[in-house]
């Protein structure tokens, strides 16, 4: 081996004398001095970590191997835990269009219809949202309605309708009238047996008094006043003032209706899949896990995490019955079968302008009441098993431990008591 030495002269051009090597006992004491620091060192940790020996004397001379003191709190914990969901209108249905003719207008997906509004025309006719949970299943008018195979059987020679001064009994609508209504029997002078009965007549009557089309009492009964009423609504729509509605001319909805996707275009037929709705209310559809759905129950609490982090309150409105696997796979094959939860939100407000988009739902998992807890990370594992906390002194106590929740744990012993101070380890 060829040893390199670099010659560097004084400025008098002598070379200086190298300095003498370090002493061989020196280099021998240095690292006996060294082991036996890492030697105390460890003696100390393992120690500590029994919970053996250690006077107030000797612990206050020896540096503390954990951090901050925290104390023992009682509290309620709570799991939170969290599941993907979408924000929407909802699952779009198809209106009930019973109007037959041709589709002559439609209006723009995502418009919103209120009470009043046209939801399509039908040649040229409209077709007029109201307010209710009965569907329309029968025409309203002044006098009761045959249906068409009564009517082409009383037909006469000449074509002409039977009126209702024909004599025909009333019963032939569907509806008959109340106990005691018609001739003879104790009845009110201004019931007639030829007024049209019904829920569907008070439902329909709400409606027309909220639109401002009054003159009459809102009951059960189609009267004359009704009758009125409506021809000043047709009116007002540009319809032949007939005084009857016909069964194609109004659908219900519970409220105000957000339109969909169009099943038919112009100028094909009027049918039960003419146009699509929501309602207008934002909600959030979960595809909860069947086997993990607990949480689910309607009116509870929820939050949902709007894309930009805003929290926003809402409640499960509905839960379905009949789980789903995607793509219609078995629950073996790795997919897990879902149901879907509806949330609703009551503040529409807090959720902006923001229509749809992914979202993530917080509803709360487990709970514990009136615990004893402190931060997961005062827990130390035990010698002998278990988990422990350090008390502020040094020493070890075992407990047992509870919920986990919020970055804290429950935690029970004899010895564990509010207020009681613990160290968390560094």
């Amino acid at each position: 081996m060829t040893e390199t030495v670099t010659r560097v002269d004084d400025a008098d051009g002598t070379t200086p004398a190298p300095p003498p090597p370090p002493s061989r006992r020196r280099r021998r004491r240095r690292t006996v001095l060294i082991a036996s620091a890492v030697v105390v060192v460890a003696a100390v940790a393992v120690v500590g970590a029994l919970g053996l020996g250690g006077g107030e004397d000797e612990g206050a001379s020896v540096l503390p191997r954990t951090g901050a003191v925290v104390s023992v709190t009682r509290e309620t914990l709570t799991e939170r835990t969290t599941v993907e969901g979408k924000l929407g209108y909802g699952t779009e249905l198809p209106l009930p269009v019973k109007a037959t003719g041709t589709v002559t207008w439609l209006p723009e997906q995502g418009a919103t219809v209120e009470r009043g509004d046209e939801l399509l025309r039908v040649d040229d006719r409209p077709v007029i949202l109201m307010y209710g949970s009965l569907p329309m299943y029968r025409s309203l008018g002044p006098a009761p309605q045959e249906d068409e195979q009564d009517a082409a059987d009383d037909q006469d020679a000449g074509g002409r309708q039977p009126s209702a001064g024909d004599g025909k009994s009333p019963s032939s609508s569907g509806s008959p009238a109340p106990e005691g209504a018609g001739t003879g029997g104790d009845t009110d002078v201004s019931q007639t047996s030829s007024e049209l009965w019904g829920m569907d007549v008070m439902q329909f009557e709400t409606n027309l008094a909220a639109l401002g089309h009054t003159g009459f009492t809102v009951d059960e009964r189609f009267t004359d006043g009704t009758a009125a009423a409506v021809r000043r609504w047709q009116k007002s729509l540009g319809l032949a003032e007939t005084g009857t509605v016909g069964v194609g001319d109004v659908i219900y909805s519970a409220g105000k209706a957000r339109i969909g996707s169009a099943g038919a275009r112009l100028g094909s037929a009027a049918g039960e899949n003419t146009l699509a709705y929501t309602g207008t209310s934002r909600k959030v559809i979960v595809d909860a896990s069947a086997a993990d759905a607990s949480w689910a129950v309607r009116g509870s609490a929820v939050t949902v995490e709007l894309p930009d982090g805003t929290p926003v309150k809402g409640r499960v409105a509905s839960v379905g019955k009949q789980a789903t696997t995607p793509e219609g796979g078995e629950g073996g094959s790795g997919r897990t079968a879902t149901i879907p939860v509806t949330i609703t939100m009551e503040d529409q407000k807090t959720i902006g302008r923001l229509e749809s988009g992914p979202v993530t739902v917080e509803y709360v998992g487990n709970e514990a009441k009136d615990v004893l807890a402190v931060p997961v990370a005062a827990l130390v594992a035990l010698a002998e098993g278990g988990h422990g906390l350090e008390t502020a002194d040094g020493r070890f106590v075992a407990v047992r431990t509870g919920l986990f929740a919020d970055g804290d744990v429950e935690v029970s012993g004899p010895t564990v008591r509010e207020g009681m101070k613990v160290r968390i380890p560094e």
